[in-house]
């Protein structure tokens, strides 16, 4: 066997394959940074306001507009403000990361685990926050299921049982194009950071035993000031101020 003519042969396909998954990388790389960054939704007029008050916009911009209603929620285990259970048994807290896993470990200790999505941008230090879902599908901002864990283990939580019920008409929400457009021409501040995106509920909470929520965009930013505009009157609503 000819050795020397191997190695070159071998040399040569390791280059080829190395070509090959470098431009299928780049390719990969290309369309993720088209997806997440495509501001072609965007009116003129947004894209104009980004330029001159030097505003980034780092997250996904949703095209779906679902037809969705208003909903009334109320608790049913009283006060917001509830203690903490403790588990009586801990479990992993790597979980949190497969929801599957995480929801048969706690299934049988926290009421409607099944019905929450994890949201690893409100989550911090020591706790990790869910939100309920309506439909199975809109998280509930208002609301959180609070996990706590300490030394890997997930400990205890904290939870505000809901009873959903739906309001109202369905209508078609505002697109996430047009409601970033309100927040970028009108309210975030110069050099602002739009890292996330999403579609929910959220409503002003009053001193009433039932609460009204309307479907709405959240956009978080990267110094953690947060943001909704209401998905059919296109109101926006800061937490810090609730205007």
């Amino acid at each position: 066997m000819d050795w020397g003519r191997a190695k070159n042969v071998l040399i040569y396909s390791f280059l080829l394959l190395n070509l090959i998954l470098g431009y299928q990388l780049w390719m990969d790389v290309k369309e993720q940074a088209s997806s997440n960054l495509d501001f072609t939704s965007l009116a003129e007029n947004t894209q104009k306001a980004m330029d001159q008050k030097g505003i980034q916009v780092l997250a996904q911009i949703p095209r779906d507009t679902p037809e969705l209603q208003k909903i009334t929620y109320r608790y049913l285990n009283g006060d917001t403000e509830r203690e903490p259970v403790k588990l009586a048994e801990p479990v992993d807290s790597k979980l949190i990361f497969s929801s599957k896993e995480l929801i048969n470990a706690l299934k049988n200790s926290i009421p409607q685990i099944d019905n929450h999505r994890y949201d690893p941008l409100l989550s911090q230090d020591g706790v990790f926050v869910l939100h309920p879902l309506v439909e199975g599908e809109w998280p509930l901002f208002n609301v959180a299921l609070e996990l706590y864990y300490s030394n890997q283990k997930i400990t205890g939580y904290r939870q505000s049982l809901i009873e959903v019920t739906p309001s109202g008409e369905k209508q078609k929400v505002l697109s996430a194009s047009k409601a970033l457009g309100t927040l970028i021409e009108n309210f975030l501040p110069e050099r602002s950071v739009v890292k996330d995106i999403q579609l929910g509920y959220y409503g002003q909470v009053f001193n009433s035993e039932s609460q009204v929520a309307a479907p709405a965009w959240r956009f978080i930013l990267e110094n953690g000031e947060i943001y909704y505009v209401q998905g059919i009157s296109g109101d926006v609503i800061s937490p810090k101020t609730e205007k």
